[in-house]
């Protein structure tokens, strides 16, 4: 006989009742799956693990682990549950926080499509630390422009590019910028558009258009959309967390912030 046949032990074992407060750290006991409590749905417990990736489990007697021991999770009081509220960059959001005067460094993108993406993302972060994204109009001319920016340990210059990739134009022309206060960052893909992940405009991949055509009229032929305008509206209006976009372009823009917010940009 299988003596521990039918024996439930999440039944049968008395358990510590926790109340999950929020970033409290646990344990599913089925799956193993580990993150903090940041919020409850549905009446199930919402956990964010160390990658920024969140998935709901039911409260059920004994389900999760805390610190390798089984509790069950209970919703706190109500007047001590509040969930994290987030940027669309994933940073957590700053209340009652004023905005500071507009730093003399910059941040630079090629064009308008670009500023308004990183608005929709990196915005709040942007006003929080004062600095402003400017478009450029492509980047043919950026040594002129570092040029006459002046570019100085209270002026830093971050600039964004599309398409940089060893032996490209873009990277021919970034070779040019030599100053200690410019950050030259960017992404692989031949246009901003394509740096937004295909799920989230609702198509299986970015169209591969033929070499001579231009970029973007080409992906709208593809896809049957009448110009590049109402795609732009559509790419624009499927973003609304970093979640929506490839990791090069977060890795660079995060980049970007830091350098252009560096401590001794305020002497």
């Amino acid at each position: 006989m299988d003596v521990l046949a039918n024996n439930d032990w999440r039944r049968r074992r008395a358990v510590p009742v926790v109340e999950a407060e929020i970033d409290l750290v646990v344990e599913d006991a089925d799956s193993g799956w580990c993150g903090a409590v940041v919020g409850f749905e549905f009446g199930a417990v919402v956990l964010e693990d160390r990658h920024g990736m969140r998935r709901n489990f039911p409260l059920e007697p004994a389900a999760f682990l805390l610190e390798g021991r089984p509790v069950t999770l209970v919703r706190p009081a109500p007047a001590r549950v509040h969930q994290r509220k987030m940027t669309a960059s994933g940073s957590v959001a700053v209340s009652g926080h004023t905005v500071r005067v507009a730093r003399r460094s910059r941040i630079w993108v090629e064009g308008i499509h670009d500023a308004a993406l990183v608005e929709r993302i990196w915005g709040d972060d942007l006003r929080i630390e004062g600095v402003v994204v400017e478009p450029l109009d492509g980047i043919d001319e950026l040594a002129a422009a570092v040029a006459g920016f002046s570019p100085g340990p209270v002026a830093r210059l971050g600039v964004l590019v599309d398409h940089l990739v060893p032996g490209s134009k873009e990277s021919r022309i970034v070779s040019s910028v030599q100053s200690p206060y410019v950050l030259v960052t960017g992404h692989p893909y031949v246009d901003v558009w394509q740096a937004v992940k295909p799920s989230a405009v609702g198509i299986r991949a970015w169209p591969v258009v033929p070499p001579g055509r231009p970029w973007k009229e080409g992906v709208c032929a593809a896809l049957g959309v009448p110009d590049p305008s109402a795609m732009w509206r559509r790419i624009l209006s499927s973003v609304s967390t970093f979640r929506d976009v490839e990791t090069p372009l977060i890795n660079s823009m995060e980049r970007l912030i830091d350098f252009v917010t560096e401590p001794d940009d305020d002497l």
